[in-house]
């Protein structure tokens, strides 16, 4: 069969057809549809379409994963490379008391967490092309400022324009590429791009160390070189961007109207709503806002990432009360970080192929739990050193994996939108939290640290995640007996589809 694109040469004409289903062949027979989208492979053989399908998957995830990637490394290195200047001399040359310096990691997570429930929204309307190139260089313009402040008011200043700028970034490309993959193959691209954040704490050691060499050049101390030079960077990475990342799959224009069709059948397939274009409605986030799930996946997003910011921002100080200077505190912090991008990577693996992410966070969190036990309980430097890999193993694979149970389990396109940025933006709330629990004070053990970091990983990451896969058992137990098919009588097909996972036939994953 020949293809759409033979018989229809304009590409903006295609699309438009692709969207709304009214494709045709050349004999002028409406082709096989889903749901009234076009089959480009209609005829083939199942193994055929499963080739087709490998070779677009391939497409996508070289199109898409390694520069959001990318983009996330740098955005995590910007966020937490103050705790590697702060080692380098930034509190004494500003002349800041150990509370304005937590104010500063403080107010960075106050602007952070009140802007991203709006991000997802801007990024629908606005389009990724354009949005996010735009938070890139305001970001990368804060953090060069905060290589020239002369003082703690100006380093507040900065911090809080910062928060502002990164908000749209890891909520919006979560839920981005969950509007590209199937609930299934979800996880280990998120898995992916999440662990550029572990990539982050491990480069950003190296680089640190480095680049605050340079201390004296241009009168200017090695702190501020690592601030200025990351932040021209971003700005640069920024501006390439706006050619680098791509718009939503009807709208993409590295794909072919064809395997724009696929993309869209096989969201459809998955009983995804990300297939359709929606308007935005002040009833998605009243939905949103009203859906247990949301307050559930909140919960245990908070336990890993209050945990995750406690351990970025402070994990060069930990190892420096180990007893060794700042230079080799930031080389030290490397492996750690580099360990967990690894198994992140392997977990999010594991959850796609087995459909149980509850799972393996349970398990995972128990790595983070005895590492913050193992640094509560001894004095020994190595013992402490070996409770910061397992810390790190327990917390990094938890916050993409959960991310992804998540959006897994949120249906809708602006909903699903709306879920994520409330879920993130609660769970960065917590930083907050992180930022003042390692005082200086209490050097060299940080019992209230550790502490705080423990009952987050036990009653919100494990608790949180035990109970919300007790319950999505429950409810997937009631809809395959049937007893959720009362709620479509009486429904048109399309207010059956704007359910999204209320629908009966939407099975949660576990």
């Amino acid at each position: 069969m020949a293809s759409a694109a033979e018989h229809i040469s304009d590409g903006a004409s295609e699309e438009k057809k692709v969207r709304q289903g009214q494709v045709e062949n050349g004999n002028g027979n409406e082709r096989h549809t889903i749901d009234n989208l076009p089959d480009p492979d209609a005829g083939l053989s199942n193994e055929e379409r499963t080739a087709h399908d490998r070779i677009l998957l391939r497409k996508l995830d070289f199109k898409l994963i390694p520069w959001l990637s990318f983009l996330y490394l740098i955005s995590f290195l910007d966020r937490t490379n103050i705790g590697n200047a702060k080692v380098d001399g930034l509190q004494e040359d500003l002349n800041m008391s150990n509370g304005q310096y937590n104010e500063t990691l403080t107010i960075f997570f106050i602007s952070y967490s009140v802007f991203e429930p709006l991000t997802n929204v801007l990024l629908k309307k606005l389009r990724p092309s354009v949005f996010l190139p735009i938070i890139m260089v305001w970001w990368g313009i804060c953090m060069t400022c905060m290589g020239l402040v002369h003082n703690y008011e100006g380093l507040m200043t900065a911090r809080w324009f910062l928060g502002m700028a990164e908000a749209g970034l890891f909520p919006g490309v979560n839920y981005y590429l969950s509007c590209w993959y199937k609930r299934e193959e979800f996880g280990i691209r998120a898995a992916i791009f999440f662990s550029a954040a572990a990539l982050a704490g491990s480069f950003g050691g190296l680089l640190a160390a480095g680049i605050a060499q340079m201390g004296g050049v241009g009168g200017k101390p090695g702190w501020a070189w690592i601030f200025i030079l990351e932040g021209l960077a971003t700005i640069l990475v920024g501006i390439a961007s706006y050619w680098m990342v791509h718009d939503f799959p009807a709208e993409a224009t590295f794909l072919s109207p064809d395997d724009r069709a696929r993309v869209l059948r096989r969201l459809r397939a998955d009983k995804q709503a990300s297939a359709t274009h929606e308007a935005f409605q002040m009833k998605y986030f009243w939905t949103s806002v009203r859906d247990w799930k949301t307050l559930m996946f909140a919960i245990i997003y908070m336990g890993a990432d209050g945990a995750l910011y406690a351990f970025s921002l402070f994990l060069p100080t930990i190892i420096q009360q180990l007893g060794y200077t700042s230079t080799t505190a930031n080389l030290l912090s490397v492996p750690p970080y580099a360990a967990a991008a690894v198994v992140t990577v392997l977990v999010g693996w594991v959850a796609d192929r087995t459909h149980q992410r509850g799972l393996c966070n349970i398990f995972m969190a128990l790595f983070g739990i005895a590492g913050f036990a193992m640094l509560l309980a001894s004095s020994k430097a190595g013992v402490q050193y070996a409770g910061t890999f397992l810390g790190a193993l327990g917390i990094y694979p938890c916050i993409a994996n959960t991310i992804s149970w998540a959006s897994n389990n949120v249906e809708g396109v602006y909903k699903r939108g709306v879920t994520l940025g409330f879920v993130i933006g609660w769970g960065n709330l917590n930083g907050v939290v992180s930022s003042n629990i390692y005082r200086q004070a209490d050097r060299p053990r940080f019992f209230l640290g550790h502490g705080v970091v423990l009952a987050y990983l036990s009653l919100f990451l494990f608790g949180g995640s035990v109970a919300t896969r007790f319950m999505l058992v429950a409810e997937n137990k009631k809809r395959r007996e049937g007893k959720r098919d009362i709620w479509v009588e009486g429904k048109s097909e399309q207010e059956v589809v704007e359910m999204g996972d209320k629908k009966p036939d939407f099975i949660y994953m576990l």
